[in-house]
């Protein structure tokens, strides 16, 4: 058997549909600004990922913040997902 050709329109199995409504833009900036506290991650609907930047913050007294800025920045350049694997919006 043969896997059939991939028809634009159709969804492809395994692979989530149409693109997320949050904003690449927002969450970047959220992550940057807000790291600290994982609001870029709680708003892409990452909430187990946002939770664990907000106790290493915690633990390492602010240190841990670099990881939310970092995260915000890779996200401004090369995207993210939301929770159901869809890509953020453009704008």
């Amino acid at each position: 058997m043969t896997t059939p050709p991939y028809q634009p329109g159709y969804p492809q199995p395994g692979y989530p549909q149409g693109v997320s409504d949050k904003s690449k833009i927002v969450a970047g900036i959220l992550g940057i600004l807000l790291g600290t506290f994982g609001a870029g991650r709680f708003y892409t609907g990452h909430t187990k990922i946002a939770v664990l930047q907000l106790v290493v913050s915690v633990v390492t007294c602010g240190f841990g913040a670099l990881w939310g800025v970092i995260d915000g920045i890779l996200i401004l350049v090369n995207g993210g997902t939301d929770a159901q694997g869809r890509p953020l919006r453009e704008s």
